[in-house]
């Protein structure tokens, strides 16, 4: 069970265990070739760096808020000591194993535009040593536990294999192709389709690339008698193999944008399928979970979502500055959309008959109640807003917390803002004085008769009363 802490309530205690790398990134432009070689010069803007490897994933469940500790192996030089500020400055307590030659293996990505030029790796692999008493005695008080296998042989020290053994809570296992087997009882291995080509020594595909998968899955879980292989698959999610022959498939919540960057999805899927599992998770909740955790991460390298786990504020933006560059005309409207219904969908295709693009301004879970009462919304906003924007005639989903849309509307600016026909005209608009101050146009779009969240919640309770 989760772990009391005082001040904190119950909070899940994770190790993490693995390969630690430096990474770097380094992001620039590029408008001219070297003039001694067909190469392109890059002309820096920006450098960031960052644990890498299992301390991504320590450091994701820190920012996640659960109490981690790292056993990796850390080098004796500049790097070395690099890292181990980034891991405290993340939260990660770091219980380092020593490492006899060798130095800290970095990762420099050189990138324009969001992609990769070129990466250039140097370091050498030591040899871990064995962990400290501390370090057993902190994995084997986990709740639960994330080996993050880069690789670089950390997993291979025999002492710490039995520590994980030992271990009471569930054992995540990402594993590498040059890494070891997992440990007897694992409940989550979780390679990528790569991975588990390699793993499986599988060149071709046989059949479609769903069924390839879940075989090659099915494979690796017999061979490493494991309880569950979670296959990440990039922007098609995940697969499942566990109890049963037919695996569970897991689509992303959101489709990723171009240009997203990729690195890192891996460790941010594990590591939150391993505080799913710590809090008592079924693998199937926890793959869904991950699944979620790990879009919205790679989403957020080109766009940032909005705090409320509802759609990305950013591709709003994104898809107003696209129009508006194109010459096009912006169209949003409102609501709460509490109960989606065919009168709420003739009004947003209506609405974006109108224009180019059309952004539906959502009202949170907190402004819907401040309007409708305390027994309102029916459904969470996270749920509405993925319905409205799953819509053909839904461009993107903005969740604002007041209960009039103006702040959002400042920022989005409108050509065209849009209600449904409750209203007598424009001047009943509350929006309407805000709209015409950058040179907009209200509109009026009629609703379909009978149609009303209100009356359909009320006949609901009508029947329910009527039966009891």
């Amino acid at each position: 069970m989760p772990h009391a802490r005082a001040g904190r309530g119950l909070v899940t205690r994770i190790v993490v265990i693995g390969d630690t790398l430096l990474d770097h990134d380094v992001d620039g432009d590029v408008d001219r070739l070297c003039p001694d070689a067909p190469a392109p010069v890059l002309a820096q803007t920006a450098a960031a760096e960052r644990a890498g490897g299992a301390g991504l994933a320590a450091a994701f469940a820190a920012a996640d808020g659960h109490d981690v500790a790292l056993v990796t192996a850390l080098a004796d030089d500049p790097a070395g000591a690099r890292l181990a500020g980034l891991l405290h400055d993340a939260g990660v307590e770091v219980y380092a194993l020593p490492m006899a030659g060798g130095s800290t293996v970095e990762k420099i990505r050189l990138r324009t535009g969001g992609r990769t030029l070129l990466r250039l790796d140097r370091g050498a692999v030591g040899s871990a040593g064995a962990p400290s008493a501390a370090a057993v005695a902190a994995i084997g008080a986990a709740d639960a536990v994330l080996v993050s296998d880069y690789g670089q042989g950390v997993v291979r020290q025999p002492a710490l294999r039995q520590a994980i053994c030992d271990s009471a809570g569930p054992v995540v296992w990402d594993p590498h192709p040059r890494g070891p087997a997992p440990v007897a009882g694992v409940r989550l291995v979780t390679p990528n389709e790569d991975e588990l080509r390699r793993l499986t020594s599988s060149s071709t595909v046989d059949g479609s690339r769903l069924a390839a998968t879940a075989r090659l899955a099915q494979a690796l879980r017999d061979r490493w008698r494991a309880a569950a292989v979670a296959v990440t698959r990039g922007a098609d999610g995940a697969l499942l193999c566990h109890a049963g022959p037919t695996p569970l498939v897991v689509a992303p919540p959101m489709d990723v944008p171009p240009g997203a960057d990729p690195c890192g999805a891996g460790d941010r899927f594990a590591a939150a399928a391993t505080a799913a599992l710590a809090r008592g998770a079924l693998a199937s909740e926890a793959v869904q979970e991950a699944v979620a955790r790990a879009t919205m991460f790679v989403a957020g390298t080109v766009r940032a979502p909005a705090p409320d786990g509802g759609a990305p504020a950013r591709s709003a933006a994104t898809i107003v500055g696209e129009t508006r560059a194109a010459g096009g005309t912006v169209v949003a409207t409102g609501g709460c959309f509490d109960l989606l219904h065919t009168g709420h969908l003739a009004t947003l295709r209506a609405a974006r008959a109108l224009g180019d693009c059309l952004i539906v301004c959502l009202n949170s879970d907190r402004s819907v109640r401040a309007l409708k009462g305390a027994d309102r919304p029916m459904t969470p906003q996270a749920d509405r807003a993925r319905l409205l924007a799953a819509l053909d005639c839904v461009d993107a989903v903005v969740v604002f917390d007041e209960t009039t849309p103006e702040v959002v509307l400042s920022w989005l600016r409108p050509d065209i803002w849009v209600k449904g026909g409750d209203y007598a005209d424009t001047a009943d608009l509350p929006e309407a004085d805000l709209v015409r101050r950058w040179g907009g146009q209200c509109a009026i779009v009629p609703y379909l008769p009978g149609r009303s969240t209100t009356a359909t919640i009320a006949a609901a309770r009508t029947r329910q009363e009527a039966v009891q």
